[in-house]
């Protein structure tokens, strides 16, 4: 994918992200998340049912890399299955660590292949996925 594009696809999802906006839900797992590093903190909703991810929501504040990295995580995992969702979690992970990954399986996702070139930014990548991660190894 061509750096242009790449990045067109980033502030897309930082200037209209998908699922903004908590809702008041019982049914739904919630999850903040922080960074020690910058001024990234997001509240996390997470609906599953029957082992399906219903609905993601989120809220908070965040720089223009986890706003967007938030709302393509959103968008690769609704509808998916927790198998599915954690394969694609693995390879979002693997990805941005630099190690082996599967481009298919990422979709958008792919636009954060180059992060690894600005360390300080991998975690503001990374941020709501280990969120969205803890939902799913916690919710038992």
């Amino acid at each position: 994918m061509i750096n242009q594009l790449k990045r067109a696809i980033i502030l897309e999802n930082y200037q209209n992200p998908k699922n903004r906006g908590l809702v008041n839900d019982n049914s739904y797992f919630e999850v903040n998340t922080n960074s020690d590093s910058c001024i990234d903190q997001i509240d996390l909703q997470v609906k599953i049912e029957n082992e399906k991810i219903k609905d993601i929501r989120f809220d908070g504040e965040a720089c223009a890399i986890c706003t967007s990295s938030t709302s393509i995580m959103i968008n690769s995992l609704i509808g998916k299955n927790i198998d599915e969702a954690k394969k694609i979690i693995n390879n979002f992970e693997n990805m941005i660590d630099e190690k082996e990954y599967d481009e298919k399986l990422l979709g958008e996702a792919v636009v954060y292949s180059d992060i690894s070139k600005q360390p300080n930014r991998k975690n503001c990548a990374l941020l709501t996925w280990n969120g969205i991660k803890k939902v799913i190894e916690g919710r038992n």
